[in-house]
Formats: C-alpha cells, sequence, structure tokens
C-alpha cells in the first residue's frame, strides 16, 4: 500500500472511544487527522415543533382520505422543526510532522495491525531505516507517536498543528507544548460552547528540542515519542461546564510519565481484552500476501477467504475503536471526521444507521461496546417525554429519525424523510437485546422504565384505521421510500416497518415486566393492543407489503427495504415458522435487487443468511468489497476498508460484520443455530470461536470440514436449555447420546412470539422453499459449563 497522500479515506483509523486519529503515513509531510467525540457544534437545546398536536387531526384525515402529499405539506409545517436540524460533529484537526529530505525514500510499508490497535510506517532514506508507531491508548486516554531511526542521531522533523475550526487556534506554550484551542460552531441558531483543548509534549532520545511561535523542531534525536492530549469542557447532554485545559493537562501528565513501552503494553492489553475473544479462520490463499488494495480490486475475481476475515474483524476493530463504556456512540462515521460540514452532519440517523452500528456488539462479543449506545438510548428517554407530550399529546417517550450530542428528539430534514416517529420504539429495543444475551435482571430492571416508556407512547398514540379498524400509527412513513399511487410522498398510515416495531415493542415490554413481576395490568393492556395491530401482508406480486394498500412496485430498488425488518433484526418472520411470509421476504428481496449503498448491501448481507441462503449472502459480501466507483448502483469500499455509501459511512462496516456472523451462527429463531447458511466457498474447512448466543451461550468452539460440524463447544453461563439446529447428526464429546428437541424450547430467552396470520392478495403464489434438513437437540445446561460435542 502507497502513502495516503491528500486521500483521507487513504488513511488508517486509530481510536479509544473518546479519541479518534486517521493517520496518512505519507513520508515527508505526516497528516495526524484528529477527532474528540464531544467536539460538536452548538449547546443543549429542543428542537420540537408544538404546533404539530393541534394539527394531528387534520394530517390524519388527509392521509386516510388518500391525500398524503397534503398531509406532507402540512407536515413540513407544523410538524418539522423550525429550529435546529441537528449539530455537527465537528473535527479538532491535523498534526503534522514534517521530515526534511525525505523526499526520495525506498522499502515504504504501512500497515494497521487490528491485532494491536496500532498502525506503522516505515521506509528507508539514505540507508537510514525509519519507522512510526502510532496509536490511541484506551488506558491513558492519549495519542501516542513513536519515532524510530535504525541509526543514532539521525531522526530530526517539525511539529505544528492545522486547526480545522473557524475558533480554533494553535501556538507553543511557555513549558514548550504544542496547543491547539477552540469553541465550537454556531449552527442553525444554536450558539457553539463546547471548548476543546489539546496538548502536544515530545520527549526525545537524544537530540534536542527547539521551539518556534507555533511548532516544535526535533534535531538529530536517536527517538522520540509524541504524546497528544484532548479534552472538551462537555459533560452530559445539558452539562458542559467542564474544564477542558485540566483535564487535557491531566490526561498528558498521567501519560507523560510513563516510557512508549509502558504505555504499549497497557494498550495493546486493554484493547486485546476484547479483540482476542473472537477468531474467524475461513481458511488462506497466497492472495493474503498482497496489499489490501490489490486483494479488494482482485476479491471478486479471485479466491482470497482470508479477506472476509480480515473484513469481519475490522468491523470489530472500528467498534472498540469508536465506541468504549462512558463515551459517546458511534455516528455516521463512527469517530472519524475531517470535514466542518460531514455529510449528514455526522450525527446519528436512528432509522437504520445508528442501529446497524451496533449489531455486531453481542453476538460478535463485544458487548462493553453496546454502552454508549444504551446510554444515549436512556438519556433520550428522558428529552423524548417533552416531544411525546407536546408534539403528540402521548405518554411516554418518542424520537424521530435523528438525534445528535443534545439528544434533540424533534422531526428533521423534511416530513418525507423526518416525521418517523419510530426511532425511540427501535432503539429501545437494544436495550431488551442485551438483556437477551447477558439474562442480568438488575440491568433489566434498571432499563424497564425506558421499555416502558416506548410502549406507552406507541399505547397512546396509536389509532383506530377507519377503514380497516386495525390500530396503527398516523401520520407515518417506511423510511425514505414513496410509491408513486401516494403522489409520491411517504407520508402514509400504518406502514409495516412500523406495526413491526410496535409489536416488538410492546412484546418486550409484556415479557420484561413478567420477568421483574411488575406492571401486570399494563402488560395485559399491551396484549390487547397488540392483538388489533395490523398483520402483515403479502401483495399481488407475492411480494411482503411495504405499505397498508396493496402499492409496492417490483421494480423498485430503493436501497431502503425497512418492511424487513421483521425478517432481521427482528425475528418475526422465520423459515421455520412463518413459511408464507418467509416466502414473501425472499420476493421482496429479489425485486429490491442487490447492488445498492454500502449499508443497504450489509443489511442485505443479513436478510440472506436469515434467508438461509449463504451463497445469495456471500455474493453481496462480495458487491460490497469492490472499489469505490465500480458499482454503477454506488456502494463499494475505499482503500482502508471504510465503507462507502458513498461517501463514507461506517455502518456498512458493521452490518456486515454482523452478516458474517450470521452466516455461521443465529439464535434468535427459538433454537441456537450453528452453520445455518454456510457458503459454499467455505464449506471445505474453516473455524470460529467467540461468538455469543442469547441466553448466555457462548460458542467457545466450533470447527467444520465439508459443510459439517466437526466439533462444537458451547459454554452456558446462565444455564437452562439449549436447542440446537445443526446441519449433521452430533453427540456429546463423552458418547451419550443428545436428546432429540420436543416441543417448544423452555429456555425464556429462546422465546418466540405468534405472529398473526398474513393476509395474502389472491394474486399472490406462495413458493414452498425447500429447507436443508437439519438436527434438533436439546441440552439442560448448567451455568458455567461446557458442553463438548463431535460429529456422529
Amino acid at each position: 500500500m502507497q502513502p495516503s497522500g491528500s486521500t483521507w479515506e487513504n488513511a488508517l483509523p486509530i481510536g479509544n472511544g473518546r479519541l479518534g486519529a486517521m493517520v496518512f503515513g505519507n513520508v515527508a509531510f505526516e497528516t495526524i487527522q484528529l477527532n474528540e467525540s464531544t467536539v460538536w457544534s452548538g449547546s443543549p437545546n429542543r428542537n420540537d415543533n408544538d404546533l404539530a398536536a393541534d394539527s394531528l387531526e387534520e394530517i390524519r384525515k388527509l392521509v386516510f382520505e388518500g391525500k398524503q402529499k397534503d398531509a406532507e405539506l402540512l407536515a413540513n409545517k407544523v410538524i418539522l422543526s423550525k429550529k435546529s436540524q441537528g449539530q455537527i460533529f465537528e473535527p479538532v484537526g491535523e498534526l503534522h510532522i514534517a521530515f526534511k529530505g525525505h523526499d526520495n525514500y525506498t522499502h515504504y510499508y504501512r500497515e494497521l495491525d487490528i491485532e494491536k490497535a496500532v498502525v506503522r510506517t516505515s521506509y528507508t532514506v539514505r540507508n537510514i531505516r525509519y519507522t512510526r508507531e502510532v496509536f490511541a491508548s484506551i488506558p491513558d486516554q492519549v495519542i501516542i507517536i513513536r519515532l524510530t531511526a535504525d541509526k543514532p542521531a539521525k531522526l530530526s522533523f517539525n511539529v505544528f498543528y492545522s486547526p480545522l475550526g473557524p475558533n480554533a487556534n494553535a501556538k507553543v506554550s511557555k513549558q514548550k507544548e504544542l496547543t491547539i484551542a477552540g469553541t465550537t460552531m454556531d449552527h442553525e441558531g444554536i450558539k457553539g460552547i463546547v471548548k476543546y483543548f489539546g496538548i502536544t509534549r515530545i520527549k526525545t532520545d537524544g537530540g534536542y528540542l527547539s521551539v518556534g511561535d507555533t511548532s516544535l523542531t526535533v534535531k538529530d534525536a536517536n527517538a522520540a515519542t509524541i504524546y497528544i492530549s484532548i479534552a472538551t469542557n462537555f459533560n452530559n447532554y445539558n452539562d458542559v461546564r467542564g474544564n477542558d485545559h485540566e483535564r487535557a493537562t491531566s490526561y498528558l501528565d498521567k501519560a507523560y510519565r510513563k516510557s512508549f513501552v509502558t504505555i504499549l503494553k497497557a494498550h495493546v492489553l486493554a484493547y486485546q481484552k476484547y479483540f482476542n475473544r473472537v477468531k474467524l479462520d475461513l481458511g488462506s490463499t497466497d492472495l493474503s500476501t498482497l496489499p489490501t488494495d490489490e486483494r479488494l480490486k482482485n476479491f471478486n475475481t479471485s479466491n482470497d477467504p482470508q479477506f472476509v476475515t480480515l473484513y469481519f474483524q475490522y468491523g470489530r476493530y472500528l467498534l472498540i475503536s469508536s465506541s468504549q463504556p462512558g463515551g459517546q456512540p458511534c455516528t455516521l462515521q463512527g469517530i472519524w471526521n475531517n470535514k466542518l460540514y460531514p455529510p449528514w452532519d455526522s450525527k446519528y440517523t436512528i432509522n437504520i444507521n445508528t442501529e446497524m452500528n451496533y449489531w455486531p456488539a453481542e453476538k460478535t462479543n463485544l458487548a462493553e461496546m453496546h454502552e454508549p449506545l444504551i446510554k444515549m438510548v436512556e438519556e433520550l428517554s428522558v428529552t423524548g417525554k417533552r416531544t411525546a407530550e407536546k408534539m403528540y399529546r402521548a405518554r411516554g417517550w418518542m424520537a424521530h429519525h435523528n438525534t445528535d450530542l443534545w439528544r434533540i428528539n424533534g422531526a428533521v430534514d423534511g416530513a418525507f424523510w423526518g416525521i418517523w416517529p419510530n426511532g425511540g420504539g427501535w432503539l429501545s429495543q437494544h436495550l431488551w437485546e442485551h438483556f437477551l444475551y447477558n439474562g442480568d435482571k438488575k440491568f433489566l430492571s434498571k432499563v424497564y422504565p425506558v421499555l416502558k416508556g416506548a410502549a406507552l407512547f406507541f399505547s397512546s398514540y396509536l389509532i383506530e384505521h377507519p377503514k380497516n379498524h386495525w390500530l396503527v400509527i398516523c401520520p407515518d412513513m417506511s423510511p425514505e421510500n414513496a410509491p408513486s399511487a401516494h403522489q409520491g410522498s411517504s407520508i402514509d398510515a400504518g406502514v409495516t416497518m412500523t406495526n413491526q416495531i410496535v409489536f416488538d415493542v410492546f412484546s418486550s415490554t409484556i415479557r420484561a415486566a413478567q420477568i421483574l413481576n411488575k406492571d401486570k395490568s399494563f402488560a395485559d393492556t399491551l396484549k390487547q393492543l397488540r392483538s388489533r395491530l395490523a398483520p402483515m401482508q403479502i401483495g399481488q406480486y407475492s411480494q411482503l407489503q411495504e405499505w397498508l394498500d396493496d402499492v409496492d412496485d417490483p421494480n423498485d430498488h430503493h436501497r431502503h427495504i425497512s418492511h424487513l425488518y421483521g425478517l432481521f433484526p427482528s425475528n418475526q418472520i422465520s423459515p421455520y415458522r412463518t413459511p408464507a411470509l418467509y416466502s414473501a421476504a425472499r420476493n421482496t428481496l429479489a425485486q429490491r435487487g442487490d447492488v445498492s449503498t454500502g449499508w443497504s448491501m450489509g443489511w442485505k448481507v443479513n436478510w440472506w443468511a436469515k434467508m438461509l441462503d449463504g451463497n445469495h449472502a456471500y455474493k453481496l459480501i462480495q458487491s460490497q468489497l469492490r472499489p469505490v466507483g465500480t458499482n454503477a448502483e454506488g456502494g463499494g469500499t475505499y482503500d482502508n476498508l471504510f465503507d462507502a455509501h458513498p461517501p463514507f459511512q461506517i455502518d456498512g462496516n458493521f452490518g456486515c460484520a454482523s452478516g458474517i456472523a450470521e452466516l455461521l451462527m443465529q439464535s434468535e429463531d427459538g433454537t441456537l443455530d450453528l452453520l445455518p447458511a454456510l457458503p459454499d466457498v467455505w464449506q471445505s474447512k474453516g473455524s470460529v470461536s467467540g461468538l455469543r448466543a442469547r441466553g448466555g451461550f457462548e460458542v467457545v468452539d466450533l470447527d467444520w470440514k465439508n459443510g459439517k460440524i466437526v466439533k462444537a463447544v458451547i459454554k452456558s453461563t446462565l444455564g437452562g436449555n439449549l436447542r440446537l439446529r445443526l446441519p449433521n447428526e452430533m453427540k456429546l464429546s463423552n458418547g451419550e447420546t443428545l436428546s432429540a428437541a420436543v416441543g417448544d424450547n423452555s429456555n425464556p430467552f429462546y422465546k418466540t412470539e405468534i405472529i398473526p396470520d398474513p393476509i395474502i392478495s389472491p394474486k399472490a403464489v406462495i413458493t414452498k422453499s425447500e429447507l436443508k434438513k437439519t438436527f434438533e437437540y436439546d441440552i439442560l445446561t448448567k451455568a458455567g459449563k461446557l458442553y463438548s460435542l463431535v460429529a456422529n
């Protein structure tokens, strides 16, 4: 791989959940672009539109009369925020390191070592080997740059900052420290008040350090370590009274007392605590020795299974690096942004993108990384109460399709996109999912008010459809898509995705109340309301309908296929439990096509895995792992393996990582299903270890050969029934015969809800799918025990 030059998407990302950096690897003029997770424009604010409540009746009347466009025009006036449309995640600046006389070099090499979370760059100038190591320390909360030369007194360089914000400046302090300081921007009438302060301090081995007005210069050193600390005055979404100088100085002083070796050792140990939990081996060929950009170009025409392993583990690396306990959740770009005005403000789009960021968290054994999102949902449940009350005269809490550092809940961007009322409902399911994996009743009790609040909103906002008499949400929308039959408007009532989300919110709240032995009458009310929700429908083209009316276009290739939420991440559609809906979902996927934006293809990998079609899922992985610009419909991957919408959006990285895990293990459909959708190209031999499943199960080891499981070791952390679905017959390693599964799974973490029968158009053709033969077994497990299985 060559130096990045001026292309940001060629640079290599590092991060510790709070600090992020892009390392360009340029030789004579290195650039380290810097971010801090709380450097956002604006300040605490609300963006509700209180005109909404008095206009709901008129909007609903227009929708039910089939005048969706008129309803959209009115919604733009009375629901869409007249204040902030969301604030901006801003960059801090760039640190530059200039090496005079290094323009002519040989033997260039750079890498991101995702096993240690360290970027290395090396090259030769005049027979001297220069090496750089860069990482963002998790335990010490600083960025470290180590510079060395393999001959004494040959390291000389100049360091300076380039501020990127309009209210920022850089200078050298009296303590011979390079500093950058600023205040974030005003945006859309909201005053910027986040103050940030960065300090760079250099420790040299030999040589000497001199200072200028805005730069530091090192001459004739053997080695040097650059310490970078950045902090802000942000405490939480409604408190910006911290001291950025004190925080940055404290981080730096503590780290500076330590040697490079000490900091590196602690960093690697802290990082590998998470990363090393999961191992994946899909095989390897000689192509794995090629540079990453060449592997990307060749992937679709060559056999490079290790490239998929790399992409999967890279997704886990990015989640560890951009989402740490106590910090902020991943934005649309994770923790990496170099633009003052990035696409979509690099904030939180919660009608798919933010949720997708966290799909790998539980299953790929990174539950701690889920914490920032869970915390944000708890905070939104506080700010969203006023939105529900003032805008919709509803109880509970809600959020629309976007939020930001300040936990706004109002509708933004235009009614076509922004009045989607289900952001809170979908996000609340991440709290429930976290419980399903760890079984922690204390956690469930803590977050139960959030679940209940989401259910309260829907329970008080549902209305009866005047024609079908189902309970529906209105106004409603299927994210960012619109049928021509609705005058090109997205506004409608009771769209399929919303019905599915409401079903899940009610179901999880009912079960949580039962587990905690509380709110029985409220749970009974939710059951009654749930029974009146609109069922899923199969339309004239044998598709799962996206809207209540059968108006889907089989030639619609829109990137959002939101009505397949019920297939994944939900489990309402199943090849085993709901075969007609399963057939309709397959038809919808086929009609929508494969190649799309990066995040959309990432979602499709998961869908086709749930369809038990590993070969089609692998085709989507191939489409996603193409160089940007080679897919006519968009999508693709940059040379640094960042996902492309385009532009860069990190959700596709996480979505595809989740999909790869789903090909190997699924636990959403009442069983722990091993190798449910193994692609033909991975059949010959492989192994995975460390994946987590619902109910506190962990796949400690899974080895396969010729598509059959040779060995499986499952750890139970909670005890209870372990129902396995396997591609071949197996027995316990001690020779004991496994018990065949009988009846419903008794494990409460694997309970599946009864889905109402779909309404099927007389024009629809339901194709019965031939499912591969599988074998189901029950093992009554004890907490803390390992269960080893071998093939018969």
